[in-house]
């Protein structure tokens, strides 16, 4: 099996060589990430310059690694391409959860969308960051496990995976969708200038069942994906409404 992984973090991450370290054993891998770090970049891809790869400045213990200066998904299609025939796209381990309204932005999640859209299984994995690095010895069986299962399941696929700080076990889940109170935050820099910081409150608590629920209580989310965002009850609504008009 072929590995291609990636991230938003960037390729000095400890995220993405603790996830290579653990996926080396289920097949060949390779690294293609950002030369920076591009969290929260969305789906962001680049048509007004060209991309270039080098090779990567620090090593990952002879796992053939390159940094691109572009997005997660200009990564993905610069990898695959490079790379022919590569079986799945792993694209983590995030430093920070990905989780309910948060995927819309997320640039871990963004990686392994393209992948799909290449026709490629995509899986991003991410977990919580506090005052310290994440303990990737911690979650690296459920790493292992989660893998075991994803990389054999057969078919095109798009998983959204986020592990807590200490997982106690796994749930497959749905995306939590709640409504947040946007605010800004200003402030000055050191020259007095004004900036601002785009920040989110949630307003209502997660649902059981959902990614941010399992993570809040210790247990690491699966969420199957998919690409089509069409809103199939509004749609029907609209072609009965229709429908009845004529």
């Amino acid at each position: 099996m072929r590995i291609l992984i990636t991230n938003d973090d960037g390729i000095y991450s400890p995220g993405i060589a603790a996830l290579a370290r653990i996926a080396s054993s289920f097949g060949e891998v390779r690294i293609v990430a950002p030369d920076v770090e591009q969290s929260s970049m969305g789906h962001a891809v680049t048509h007004s310059r060209p991309l270039s790869y080098k090779p990567s400045p620090i090593s990952f213990g002879g796992i053939t690694a390159y940094r691109v200066n572009g997005t997660p998904a200009d990564c993905v299609a610069l990898g695959t391409h490079l790379w022919s025939k590569t079986d799945v796209v792993l694209s983590g381990i995030n430093l920070g959860p990905n989780l309910g309204n948060g995927m819309w932005h997320s640039g871990t999640l963004a990686a392994a969308k393209q992948a799909v859209l290449l026709g490629i299984k995509g899986i991003a994995l991410s977990t919580p960051v506090g005052k310290t690095e994440p303990n990737f010895d911690v979650i690296a069986p459920y790493v292992s496990q989660v893998l075991e299962e994803l990389l054999e399941k057969p078919g095109l696929s798009l998983f959204n995976v986020n592990f807590p700080q200490h997982p106690k076990d796994i749930r497959w889940t749905r995306q939590s969708v709640r409504l947040y109170d946007g605010k800004i935050v200003p402030g000055t820099d050191p020259m007095n200038r004004k900036h601002y910081w785009f920040t989110v409150t949630p307003l209502e608590p997660a649902e059981e069942g959902t990614d941010r629920w399992a993570v809040e209580n210790d247990f690491v989310s699966i969420t199957p994906l998919r690409l089509d965002l069409t809103n199939e009850a509004e749609l029907q609504a609209a072609l009965n409404s229709h429908a009845m008009s004529k």
